[in-house]
């Protein structure tokens, strides 16, 4: 089969399309040894029963695989676990419809090779721990509906166990290059679209606030302060036009060090670990408006003059991140009687987005000893989409 973009999205589609192709192999072999010893069986009509049932099963799942049955776009780990139910019950029937000197002769119970899809199935849908779970319940199903353990039934167990952790395995494998093909082909995009709109942007915006820049240093007064402003505005820019605006990956993940990195300014240093921080993007946009609202306080309220920084730490289950500055520090009482004015910046922008998190915030100033802001949230656990 040859890769589509529909593969390198959905990168288990040819592993379902070949599950599908087994299961349509499997029921033409087990109908023809089936019907070749038809006569011989103890209920014909009920092996001629559970051969229907198995050709019904095998068309609604390769629908199901496909995704198209109405109402289930998306289900084939829940039909997976269905298909494993179904061929349990299937190899039930054994003992009802084959005469145990047929089984004593190495005639194949019900469902026989084709209950095997449904190890491949699970494998697929939940990787090495659903093929190897699946091999074991089909293997405890073919002994108890033979109600014998011999060389037989061992090497059959031993397929099965190896085909679920095989085709588990790869699965695994083929899922995370998809997913490392689809983030190295986003980042090229935004690669080329950052030196795009570099061009375009140093042609024009940041040659004109360097020109202010200058220009207000020249002047001085009013249009020293407003050069000051420029030039920061500049850094900024540069800043993220190199570091890059930080993006969501396919799992919905952003690293929060690059989103706080762009908040740097010649007055605000960020610190952050150099390894990516890839936490959910809806966590990590909470987190860096937090870290914005502490900024804007200290822009409002510290002084043109008044350094700040922001400082990432990683702990055993949480992260800490803290936003310290070096201005005149905040007045007892000062944070209430804005609360009882009706201004809740911080109540809201700070406080309220860290309990939303079910974080901590703590807060340690005073005159002339600068204010500090320290968040504490919990790590919310990377899922890679991939299960072991």
């Amino acid at each position: 089969m040859r890769a589509t973009l529909d593969d390198v999205e959905h990168p288990l589609e040819p592993f379902w399309r070949g599950v599908i192709a087994f299961r349509l192999l499997t029921l033409v072999t087990v109908i023809g040894v089936t019907l070749w010893h038809l006569d011989g069986y103890a209920r014909p009509y009920g092996a001629a029963v559970v051969l229907v049932v198995m050709t019904l099963w095998t068309a609604v799942l390769s629908w199901g695989y496909l995704g198209r049955l109405p109402g289930l776009p998306d289900r084939r780990g829940a039909l997976a676990v269905a298909d494993l139910a179904v061929c349990c019950l299937v190899m039930a029937a054994t003992p009802l419809v084959v005469f145990e000197a047929q089984l004593d002769a190495g005639t194949p119970g019900m469902g026989s090779i084709w209950t095997s899809g449904s190890v491949l199935a699970c494998a697929v849908a939940f990787r090495i721990r659903g093929g190897l779970i699946a091999a074991l319940v089909i293997s405890a199903a073919l002994v108890l509906s033979k109600w014998r353990f011999g060389l037989l039934e061992l090497g059959d167990i031993e397929l099965l166990v190896l085909a679920g952790l095989t085709v588990g395995f790869a699965s695994r494998v083929l899922q995370r290059a998809a997913a490392r093909l689809r983030r190295s082909a986003a980042q090229q995009a935004a690669d080329a679209e950052r030196e795009r709109l570099t061009r375009q942007i140093h042609d024009g915006v940041l040659q004109v606030l360097a020109h202010v820049q200058r220009r207000g240093t020249e002047m001085g007064g009013g249009a020293a302060e407003l050069g000051t402003l420029a030039g920061e505005q500049e850094v900024a820019l540069r800043t993220l036009l190199t570091a890059g605006a930080p993006t969501t990956d396919a799992t919905g993940h952003r690293d929060l060090g690059a989103a706080l990195r762009t908040l740097s300014s010649p007055r605000v240093t960020v610190s952050a670990p150099a390894d990516p921080l890839e936490l959910p993007a809806s966590v990590t946009d909470e987190i860096e408006a937090v870290v914005r609202a502490a900024l804007a306080n200290v822009d409002a309220h510290a002084g043109p003059e008044a350094r700040a920084w922001v400082l990432v730490e990683e702990l055993d289950r949480d992260l800490e991140i803290s936003v310290r500055d070096d201005g005149p520090g905040i007045p007892d009482g000062r944070l209430a009687e804005a609360e009882s004015e009706g201004r809740l910046g911080v109540a809201r922008s700070i406080r309220g987005r860290v309990e939303q998190l079910g974080g901590t915030l703590s807060l340690d100033t005073g005159p002339g000893r600068g204010t500090e802001w320290a968040v504490r949230v919990p790590r919310p656990v990377r899922t890679q989409g991939v299960a072991s």
